[in-house]
């Protein structure tokens, strides 16, 4: 749609007599008096040799185009031949090699740990309640921290103050960092602040369950924190984020895009994760949703 930004798409809902919503429409197709509901897409796509993993931690994806499948379409019906195929052709279709956190994902609490809520068995990703996924979001803009820089409750505490929201059970935290600008870039796994445990506990403790971040992982970048730990031996500061998923279940969203086109708030998170049987993470096309 012309003036729209990428990975942006407006929809609009009708409503009856009665108040209820019809079926979603194209903005293209209904009359003006139609209110737009305009939803961003904040996810990135699974590609091959682009920069968003860990050198050997990236998804690997073989295309097969309709001539190269038209043969083992024929191998499902025995006598037809590929003269017989329209055009010749069969069916495109991808193999792919990936871990449950390649791509734009949902960790369960089971990747964190093994127990969660102070000793509870940590639930996997297909247990993860359906209700934590799908909410009001709020923008916490830390693009100004530099790379490496660990939040803490303060800086949480601050920007909540400066946006002028107070948090409410079950809100679905994303944080903005300067990872997003670096997505596909050579630095991009190295890029962003990170979230401490107090920062992390802070959401948690006020009925947070669901978080994210555009950045690689939802602590601060390793190559940082390996900096700091070859001063001070301090095993506390490894993955601190993610361990206070020990003491309150909660899960997070990885490597999400966008989150600069957002408002601070009035907009609605949707994050289902992939069911995957037993698994610590699981991909999700993350959308956000402004009425």
């Amino acid at each position: 749609m012309p003036g729209l930004v990428p990975g942006i798409h407006v929809l609009a809902t009708k409503q009856d007599v009665d108040g209820r919503d019809k079926p979603g429409h194209d903005v293209r197709n209904i009359r003006s008096e139609s209110m737009p509901r305009k939803m961003i897409d904040i996810s990135i796509p699974l590609q091959n040799d682009v920069v968003a993993d860990p050198p050997g931690y990236g998804p690997s994806i073989r295309y097969f185009d309709h001539k190269q499948t038209a043969e083992e379409v024929c191998k499902f019906f025995p006598g037809l031949t590929v003269d017989q195929l329209p055009d010749r052709e069969g069916w495109a279709i991808e193999w792919i090699k990936l871990s449950t956190h390649c791509g734009t994902h949902l960790d369960a609490p089971y990747h964190f740990a093994s127990t969660m809520d102070r000793g509870k068995r940590a639930a996997t990703i297909d247990e993860v309640p359906l209700e934590w996924c799908f909410n009001p979001g709020v923008k916490l803009d830390f693009r100004h921290f530099e790379s490496g820089y660990v939040a803490t409750a303060k800086d949480v505490e601050a920007e909540l103050k400066r946006i002028g929201h107070t948090l409410n059970p079950l809100d679905i935290v994303v944080v903005n960092t300067s990872a997003g600008a670096a997505y596909g870039k050579p630095d991009y796994v190295a890029t962003g602040c990170g979230m401490g445990r107090e920062a992390t506990l802070y959401l948690l403790e006020r009925g947070v369950r669901v978080t994210g971040t555009d950045g690689w992982s939802w602590d601060a970048p390793f190559v940082h924190t390996k900096a700091k730990f070859e001063q001070t031996h301090d095993p506390k500061i490894i993955w601190e984020g993610h361990l206070a998923g020990r003491e309150i279940g909660y899960c997070h969203i990885e490597k999400l895009h966008n989150l600069d086109k957002l408002p601070a708030t009035g907009f609605s998170i949707s994050c289902f994760p992939v069911k995957i049987h037993a698994a610590s993470a699981g991909w999700t096309r993350a959308i956000a949703i402004l009425d």
